[in-house]
């Protein structure tokens, strides 16, 4: 019963609009973020034809970008309406349509399915999917849907200090061998360019074979009758070969060291395939400061499921080869070429992972990868994934349990999640974590979780302010009446002390320059005061200082101090006297 796709040419003008399902009622269109379409057939269902109608106008209500983003969300959730539609076919008296379901029936389901591998899933797929239609949102139906579910134990577990660094090893050495390759042939193209070779030596045509190669990803080859193509003799001869390791392998990286790259990515930043693949062109500083050493700023994209678009951006100093913006400065290297290509044969795409193909037929047909040009792809996904673990000689993916060891253990913070979602998904329940925190494990997880919220910035960082906000001592609300910690009599009755530890906070730039003074002032504060004191009074607020800082950037932020106010001043000495507290 698969779904029957295609590639849309044109998008709808408007994705809440029945568009998304055909005129018969029974075959919904999934348009995806890129307007790529793939079509689900509901009457391929064992049910009635008005059973099929309702699980397919409730199927449609989701086929939105903002809901269900991806075509691979769609088509997990037609799986599990196809199982779940084979269930009440089998009964005695098969129900025709929703208004049929009884309480019986659907608990008859949820017992089946609590016992039985992705049962969960298929429980929470289904069970939102059927609260959608008016007919099931209240009764003793609806009072069964909404049965909380216990959620499976996950099986995925950190790695081990010495099984991450060897991970990080392989990555690394393969990433490296073809970033001195790319940049040992950059190079001779730059000294080619720059006329330092006599015209029609090997070297000069190496170099002419390089340039057409940085410009259009491919060298010229000759077609013979049979359609074959033959890289000509000139290039041959100066390439030393025809293979892809001598010929386009000089300029770009292949899929797996685009994997390799992605690795490290994940090691250093704890993004996952998802931000990797969707990740944009880092972009330098234009102010390098004295030193020098360019500050990049990083913009990330998450698509959080039924919540739309998760933003952030992180800016990144490479000031020496330890820092965390030197894998930047080399991702840039590595794939400059390639990104050059490509901005010539589509301009515009921006994207930082990229990769040359060997394989010049047809392109893969996932429409949720963004579309190849020419010979190039983007971002790394589980197939590139899997084929480097089995290349590096690993078992499984490294993303998964890489991505909660650099989450979990290295940065014990969210990354491009929610604090519920970290505490839940990737500290509380990792092995790891609970053998290095026994005395707060047993002190209860829900302290750790409190601790966990108070030791890090919980505010939100932006580029610039949000329309409708409301300005704070140290922060803007977003949303002044739905605190953490209500007055009695309405808004928010929390200290300006406790913003950055809160998730309506938004802080951006214009921020900068008292948080940067606040934190000096505590820094200096601490010298004088005895330490329990000033940890009592000022500890969690330097903390998220501390934690602001690491994610703008050593080089912003000395570029704010520069920038502070005698308001700023006034402000921070209001904070400190106690005089500016609620």
């Amino acid at each position: 019963m698969s779904p029957r796709g295609r590639a849309a040419s044109l998008p709808p003008a408007d994705h809440a609009s029945p568009d998304r399902i055909t005129t018969n009622g029974l075959v919904v269109r999934h348009y995806n973020r890129r307007n790529s379409v793939k079509e689900y057939d509901f009457s391929t269902l064992p049910v009635a034809e008005p059973l099929q109608r309702s699980l397919a106008a409730a199927f449609a209500s989701h086929c939105t970008p903002h809901r269900w983003g991806a075509h691979t969300t769609s088509q997990g959730h037609w799986e599990h309406v196809v199982r779940f539609a084979e269930f009440p076919s089998r009964q005695d008296h098969p129900p025709q349509d929703l208004d049929e379901f009884t309480a019986a029936l659907m608990k008859r389901w949820r017992t089946n399915q609590t016992a039985a591998p992705g049962g969960y899933n298929a429980l929470t797929a289904v069970g939102k999917l059927l609260r959608s239609d008016s007919r099931l949102r209240s009764g003793p139906v609806a009072d069964e849907l909404a049965v909380r579910i216990p959620r499976g134990k996950s099986k995925t577990q950190s790695y081990s200090e010495a099984e991450f660094d060897q991970i990080k090893v392989a990555a690394r050495r393969m990433f490296r061998a073809a970033l001195l390759r790319i940049e040992e042939n950059g190079r001779h193209l730059d000294a080619w360019r720059a006329g330092a070779f006599p015209e029609g030596g090997r070297a000069w045509v190496l170099g002419e074979g390089l340039d057409i190669l940085a410009r259009t990803g491919d060298l010229p080859h000759n077609v013979g009758p049979s359609r074959k193509r033959n890289l000509k003799t000139r290039y041959q001869r100066a390439m030393g070969g025809i293979s892809a390791e001598v010929t386009w392998q000089r300029l770009f990286l292949t899929r797996l060291e685009a994997a390799a790259l992605a690795v490290l990515l994940l090691a250093e930043y704890g993004w996952n395939l998802s931000v990797i693949s969707q990740a944009e062109v880092p972009r330098a500083s234009p102010d390098t400061g004295e030193d020098g050493c360019p500050t990049y700023r990083i913009p990330l994209d998450k698509y959080r499921r039924g919540a739309g678009q998760y933003y952030e951006s992180r800016n990144v100093t490479d000031d020496g080869a330890s820092s965390r913006g030197r894998l930047i400065t080399q991702a840039l290297e590595a794939t400059r070429f390639a990104r050059g290509a490509v901005e010539i044969l589509a301009p515009g795409t921006n994207l930082l992972v990229v990769w040359r193909t060997g394989w010049l037929g047809p392109a893969s047909t996932d429409q949720d990868r963004h579309p190849p040009v020419g010979p190039f792809r983007f971002g790394v996904f589980t197939n590139e994934a899997q084929e480097w673990v089995r290349a590096a000689g690993f078992e499984g993916s490294p993303f998964r349990r890489g991505r909660r060891t650099v989450t979990a253990i290295d940065r014990r913070e969210p990354a491009q999640h929610s604090q519920t979602t970290h505490d839940r998904n990737y500290a509380l329940v990792d092995k790891r974590v609970q053998n290095e925190a026994i005395e707060v494990i047993a002190a209860g997880a829900e302290d750790a979780a409190g601790r966990a919220r108070r030791a890090v910035l919980v505010a939100h960082l932006r580029d610039q302010p949000t329309d409708g906000d409301v300005e704070t001592a140290t922060a803007d609300c977003s949303d002044f009446e739905h605190g953490p910690d209500p007055a009695p009599d309405g808004g928010c009755g929390a200290s300006f002390l406790m913003c950055l530890g809160c998730e309506n906070a938004r802080v951006h730039p214009g921020h900068h320059p008292r948080l940067v003074h606040f934190h000096q002032a505590l820094t200096n504060l601490r010298t004088v005061l005895p330490p329990p004191s000033w940890g009592a009074d000022w500890g969690e607020t330097h903390a998220r200082l501390e934690d602001l800082k690491r994610k703008i950037g050593d080089g912003p932020w000395q570029q704010a101090l520069t920038r502070v106010t005698d308001g700023d001043r006034t402000l921070i000495d209001l904070l400190l006297t106690g005089q500016l507290d609620y």
